[in-house]
Formats: structure tokens, C-alpha cells, sequence
């Protein structure tokens, strides 16, 4: 999957919880997210803020689809919010790579 086109998917599913996303869709959205929030930081504070906020909700969606693709539920992404070992920890469950078995998730 291209930078647009995962930018084009995850917004298109903005509020979609279910299915699989691949690890290229989750990092280019990612990035997307990363190069969005300093060209917006550029204008200030505010701009950024919202430009974050009204892309919270695509970001919990497409990392709650990464984690399906892993075999993992989305509510793991609540390790994040663990102090020092949270973050580091999604991030390693973010970059496995996917099953190709049925893991019971709808597609």
C-alpha cells in the first residue's frame, strides 16, 4: 500500500474498529499523522491540536485493525498508557507482522 492510499483508506474507514489493516497502512498513516503535526505546529499550537484531534479517531481505528491483523484485540492498545514500558511495548505489537491464518476477526 502507497503513502496516499493508505491515507485515502484510513480516512474513507475513519471510524471502522473492525477487519485487518498491514503494517504498511498502519506506518504510512502513522507518518502521515508524524509530517501533518509539525507542518501544522508550524501555524501554532491550535492548528496542530486540531489537526490532531480530528485524526484521534482514524489512528485508534487503524491501529485497533493493526492489532487484529497481529491476532491481538484493539483493546491492547491500552498498554500504551503503561509508564516507561507502555509505548515501547505497542510499538513492538504494532511492527509484528500479520497472520495469514484466521484469527476470527472479520475481514
Amino acid at each position: 500500500m502507497t503513502f496516499w492510499q493508505s491515507i485515502c483508506h484510513c480516512m474513507r474507514h475513519y471510524a471502522d474498529f473492525s477487519g485487518r489493516a498491514r503494517r504498511s497502512e498502519y506506518w504510512w498513516f502513522a507518518l502521515f499523522l508524524l509530517l501533518g503535526a509539525l507542518a501544522a505546529a508550524q501555524l501554532g499550537k491550535t492548528p496542530r491540536n486540531l489537526f490532531l484531534l480530528a485524526c484521534a479517531l482514524p489512528a485508534l481505528a487503524v491501529a485497533c485493525r493493526r492489532l487484529h491483523d497481529t491476532g491481538r484485540s484493539g483493546w491492547w492498545q491500552l498498554v500504551g498508557m503503561l509508564p516507561v514500558v507502555g509505548l515501547p511495548a505497542l510499538l513492538l505489537l504494532l511492527s509484528l507482522p500479520g497472520k495469514r491464518e484466521d484469527t476470527g476477526w472479520a475481514r
